[in-house]
């Protein structure tokens, strides 16, 4: 098992970068190799992704979700064998450090190697990067928002 752990700063309130966060269908927008995502429960989502030409579909599942505070899947079934959460941090009024902890099982030779290189850990720096952009870039307005707890 392997790991990452990566966090940015991003200039919006708390429940700014929450509320998105927790808009999983807009992630293909700024998380390179994310096709789609289906939102198909409250908890349970479905991955379409193509990174470094390998093709995976699998379901994830919130195991937990807490406004303005965290939020932890863990996938289930199909090829891609991973784990995360994600936590958002007050800095201030207009400013919240996001933390994402990663864990994931590469599969395969091509996985394994990407992993050894560090593709995994450079892919979460981008992405985090992106969401940056992309909330800031809106102004600081979200997409939408589910306000519930797991």
């Amino acid at each position: 098992m392997s790991q990452v752990e990566e966090s940015i700063e991003v200039s919006v309130p708390v429940s700014v970068a929450y509320n998105q966060w927790t808009q999983f269908e807009s992630f293909p927008q700024f998380m390179e190799g994310v096709e789609r995502i289906e939102q198909r429960t409250e908890t349970l989502t479905r991955w379409k992704t193509k990174i470094a030409g390998v093709e995976r579909e699998f379901d994830a599942e919130i195991t937990e979700q807490l406004p303005d505070d965290r939020v932890a899947w863990t996938s289930v079934g199909g090829e891609a064998r991973q784990a995360g959460v994600v936590t958002f941090h007050y800095i201030d009024d207009n400013a919240t450090k996001i933390m994402l902890q990663l864990d994931y099982d590469p599969d395969g030779l091509a996985e394994n190697v990407g992993d050894k290189l560090g593709f995994v850990k450079r892919q979460a720096t981008g992405d985090l990067k992106r969401f940056k952009e992309f909330i800031e870039s809106r102004g600081g307005a979200e997409t939408g928002s589910w306000r519930g707890s797991v």
